[in-house]
């Protein structure tokens, strides 16, 4: 499938699938492409991408869900220990819902942002600097962002605690916030949101390496099992 359009492209749907014959969601078909077992929980992505994975497949709607498919090869191979990993993916999340999110979810993405910078920080043994993205984000909603530092002063959290609790809570707020954002159309966001944690896991566990090639065969026959018409 590598470097050209494929002739076939997956029907994604909501929810769990029992069998390819049921419709696959967004890592069913990914645990396929990968040669594992037919899951949603594939051992080849990082548990917290594969839950982003899930949630923006949920949440995009049925007309825009199909632009995802071609995302999919991306996330084969992306995993590891580092807990920069789950740190990044929910920093992504919290500055990518920030600006559209509703007022009472922009606040817990504040902090979320304040927690994940100073995780980072923690992790790299290094003062905390806010980084470009998370600076512009904040200054979009300044009201949320003064009632986040006022929050945070003095409140510390611990890298195990944030990849455990914080990070997980982070992604899924911003996932159901982007969808029912007060926005014209979420779906490209949501999608963008996933492109971008993704690269954010690329750049830690393959920092040189290309996107994956995927065997076309096998795509094409991920696509018939699972009752995808030809492009």
């Amino acid at each position: 499938m590598h470097g050209h359009t494929p002739q076939a492209m997956p029907m994604l749907s909501r929810g769990k699938h029992r069998n390819p014959s049921k419709g696959a969601c967004f890592m069913e078909f990914a645990s396929y492409l990968a040669g594992e077992r037919w899951s949603d929980h594939p051992a080849c992505t990082h548990p917290l991408l594969a839950g982003l994975a899930r949630l923006v497949n949920d949440h995009t709607t049925d007309a825009a869900r199909h632009r995802l498919a071609a995302l999919i090869p991306s996330v084969i191979g992306l995993t590891g220990d580092d807990p920069r990993i789950d740190v990044r993916i929910a920093l992504r999340c919290a500055t990518e819902s920030l600006p559209v999110v509703a007022h009472e979810r922009q606040l817990a993405m504040a902090v979320s942002i304040l927690s994940a910078e100073h995780v980072l920080a923690q992790l790299d043994d290094r003062p905390v600097r806010l980084e470009e993205r998370s600076r512009e984000a904040l200054a979009q909603v300044p009201d949320a962002a003064r009632w986040a530092y006022t929050f945070g002063r003095g409140v510390r959290i611990s890298a195990k605690g944030f990849r455990r609790y914080a990070a997980p809570n982070t992604v899924q707020l911003a996932v159901r916030g982007i969808a029912q954002a007060c926005v014209p159309d979420p779906d490209p966001l949501l999608r963008d949101l996933l492109a971008g944690a993704v690269e954010d896991c690329r750049t830690l566990v393959h920092p040189a390496d290309a996107e994956p090639a995927v065997d076309a065969a096998r795509w094409a026959d991920a696509c018939r099992l699972t009752g995808s018409p030809t492009a």
